[in-house]
């Protein structure tokens, strides 16, 4: 069981790639929390408990086939607690087989080896351009701002 910051994002990286999300759920501490800053357009900005995050988990697959992580780059912190990493994903989104490729920074915070707190800044733009569906982006964020 990896115990670090690190270990637990590198662990997390090798879950994603052999598909395992209910792994990559496994993960979370009990209680752990992951946030989306730059959520929108019905996406959750905030998930509270690994079951919550298993639920969020389950279907990514279905929608992308990350087959590798060509840069990643993890900084540490005052707190071992605490990693920052910086990490592309490229693979092809399953529904167009299109390229898939996002660049992602993460600040994870890691309590007795499981993840308590795990902030990702992702791109909604670039997640509905790599789905092909930028107009349904722009028509939930219309929907957002009249709501």
């Amino acid at each position: 069981m990896p115990r670090s910051a690190d270990e637990v994002f590198q662990r997390m990286l090798d879950l994603l790639l052999a598909k395992d999300m209910d792994g990559v759920a496994d993960l979370w501490a009990p209680d752990g929390v992951a946030e989306f800053p730059f959520a929108t357009a019905g996406a959750p900005a905030r998930l509270v408990g690994r079951e919550a995050v298993r639920e969020y988990l389950s279907g990514y697959p279905d929608l992308y086939d990350v087959t590798g992580f060509p840069s990643v780059l993890s900084h540490r912190t005052r707190d071992p607690a605490t990693a920052v990493a910086e990490f592309t994903a490229v693979g092809r989104t399953v529904a167009t087989g299109s390229p898939y490729e996002m660049s992602y920074v993460v600040v994870l915070t890691v309590r007795e080896g499981r993840i308590v707190v795990y902030r990702d800044y992702w791109s909604p733009v670039q997640a509905a351009r790599a789905r092909g569906d930028l107009n349904g982006l722009a028509d939930a964020l219309r929907e957002e701002v009249s709501a």
